[in-house]
């Protein structure tokens, strides 16, 4: 089975493989389903209003009517956790996707015509990832304003140049097999070549990398969010719920703060177990 018919049939067999023999994969992938469950609707099961001020006493412990405690202001922290789970998941999804679809084509379009075309690209990555990413996520708040738009375009520039090298390498590698001589000798159109053989052939890279970029871009928009800069109250995302709960650890009431904090770790966890189990199988697979 060549790379590319792998990656257009080998990568669900791939995910069959490994729920049969890992039981990590399984629960990563049980955790995945129920945070992308939450996320999608979250907000119509959350039984109180995120917004809502002293629903229940002020930093109250778990309870009966409080599965998670309230915060600070008498909130319910379970209902603020499912109410931001969809900024929380869904932001790093555009931002991993946003970078790897232009880091891609930006990669592919240097390895395929190379010269001048290459040298532009390398120089672009190269400014591009002189700039730390949550510096250029903070700069970006400072000359738009506060809010999600902002961060998320500022990451998914700041992702490129990591996406860029890695898929060039690969796609060199790649264009150079004897099979891609052999298609151009046949006369076979560049878009077909593209989209039928070498596109196909980096799903399974570009897919570990779409699994590690998104741990960065939860991490870095959590990050962001804790700054202050991100989402704004009384909205509710796990990054502000961290920092809005910072306060009260101090004050022997934790619940906030780590709540928040371990649905962004289990999270991350998750979508890493996946993403580095699938491809291992694809690229055992393939050999």
């Amino acid at each position: 089975m060549s790379i590319g018919q792998l990656a257009r049939g080998g990568l669900p067999q791939a995910v069959r493989t490994a729920g049969k023999k890992d039981w990590l994969f399984l629960a990563a992938m049980a955790v995945l389903a129920v945070a992308v469950l939450l996320a999608l609707v979250g907000r119509w099961v959350a039984p109180y209003d995120p917004t809502a001020l002293y629903v229940g006493p002020v930093n109250g412990v778990v309870s009966l009517s409080h599965p998670l405690g309230t915060d600070d202001l008498g909130r319910d922290i379970l209902s603020r956790l499912l109410h931001g789970a969809s900024v929380s998941l869904f932001g790093p999804v555009a931002i991993v996707l946003f970078s790897t679809l232009l880091g891609a084509g930006l990669a592919i379009s240097a390895a395929w015509f190379g010269g001048w075309i290459q040298a532009v690209v390398a120089r672009l990555v190269d400014v591009i990832f002189a700039i730390p990413g949550l510096v250029l996520a903070v700069l970006a708040v400072a000359m738009f304003g506060k809010g999600l738009v902002a961060p998320i375009a500022a990451l998914s520039i700041a992702y490129i140049p990591v996406v860029a090298r890695v898929t060039q390498t690969a796609a060199s590698r790649e264009l150079g097999k004897p099979y891609f001589a052999a298609l151009r000798v046949q006369g076979v159109s560049a878009p077909a070549m593209w989209f039928r053989h070498l596109v196909p052939a980096l799903v399974p890279m570009l897919s570990a990398q779409f699994a590690v970029g998104f741990g960065y871009a939860m991490l870095d928009l959590a990050a962001i969010s804790f700054l202050g800069l991100g989402q704004q109250p009384p909205a509710s995302d796990w990054g502000s719920m961290i920092s809005s709960g910072k306060s009260s650890i101090l004050a022997g009431a934790p619940e906030q703060a780590l709540f928040a904090s371990l649905a962004v770790i289990v999270t991350v966890l998750a979508v890493s177990i996946v993403g580095a189990r699938v491809t291992t199988l694809a690229e055992e697979k393939e050999r």
